[in-house]
């Protein structure tokens, strides 16, 4: 029966839509695509065209990916991968979605350095997926750089999104907490860290909250326990006149700049929404 037809694409992805609509989940049309175009092994190109209609298996796999949905599972996680900075990471489990606003990170940084070629030394403190250290030694070819991660989850997926991207021979996924990083210094530091107040977590959308990990979230009891940890490490990790980059929650920037009295508060850097997203520090010459 696996070879029968069923339901036409069209029917399924409408009912599926529907579904998720009503249960409240953001942009159901779309992950019902996406959903259908993984059940089926084929891409979203390829699923548009119709090339063919389903099986009964690949539509019961498709019920089955819409159910995990449904109970807000994130998409990335169903799928396995994510879009950060125009490259795909594999991700799941364990692992920090990473979001576009994360993006600012790496204008930043490119805003910061503008020759590409530059030799660079880069860390990047609680990697997660490696996302944005991986973004980051794309756009500079020339850069080596290192991310410092704990989790064993999450040091999974970066160390294969390392490989999968082939820059194993210029970056180095390290198992260990970031104030455990090496007695050396770096030209550019990033990092994302956790800035969300505990008390804020349980209003969380279910997607975050009940699937994404914690300890990447949680900021401690006012959002800022991560950077007072940085604002006594960073000192040492930086060269002089080095930067670091750190992603900053809503309406933190004030409250985290008065931090970090051992550096230079460089400026602001508002993601697409007009929100403070990165504050660049930079350590005197």
């Amino acid at each position: 029966m696996t070879g029968e037809s069923v339901s036409s694409i069209r029917d399924l992805l409408h009912d599926a839509a529907e579904r998720m609509s009503r249960a409240g989940v953001d942009g159901a049309r779309v992950d019902a695509r996406i959903l259908l175009a993984g059940a089926m092994g084929i891409s979203r190109e390829q699923l548009i065209a119709a090339i063919r209609q389903p099986t009964l298996a690949e539509a019961a796999a498709f019920q089955s990916l819409v159910d995990r949905r449904l109970a807000r599972e994130p998409l990335a996680y169903i799928t396995g991968h994510r879009e950060f900075w125009s490259l795909d990471f594999k991700v799941g489990p364990g692992v920090l979605v990473p979001r576009p606003e994360t993006e600012t990170l790496i204008e930043a940084a490119l805003s910061l350095f503008p020759d590409r070629m530059a030799a660079l030394s880069v860390a990047d403190l609680g990697t997660g997926s490696g996302a944005i250290l991986i973004a980051v030694l794309k756009e500079f070819p020339k850069a080596r750089g290192m991310g410092f991660e704990r989790s064993p989850a999450a040091l999974q997926y970066a160390q294969a999104n390392l490989h999968a991207h082939e820059l194993s021979g210029r970056g180095q996924i390290v198992a260990a907490d970031w104030n455990d990083a090496p007695a050396e210094q770096f030209d550019l530091i990033l990092s994302n860290p956790p800035y969300i107040p505990r008390a804020d977590i349980a209003a969380l959308e279910p997607v975050v909250r009940l699937y994404e990990p914690h300890a990447a979230l949680d900021g401690g009891p006012d959002g800022r326990d991560a950077y007072r940890g940085l604002s006594a490490l960073l000192p040492k990790l930086l060269r002089p006149g080095a930067v670091a980059l750190l992603e900053l929650g809503h309406d933190q920037a004030d409250l985290v700049k008065s931090l970090f009295q051992d550096l230079c508060v460089s400026r602001l850097v508002a993601d697409l929404a007009g929100i403070p997203r990165v504050l660049v520090l930079k350590k005197p010459n």
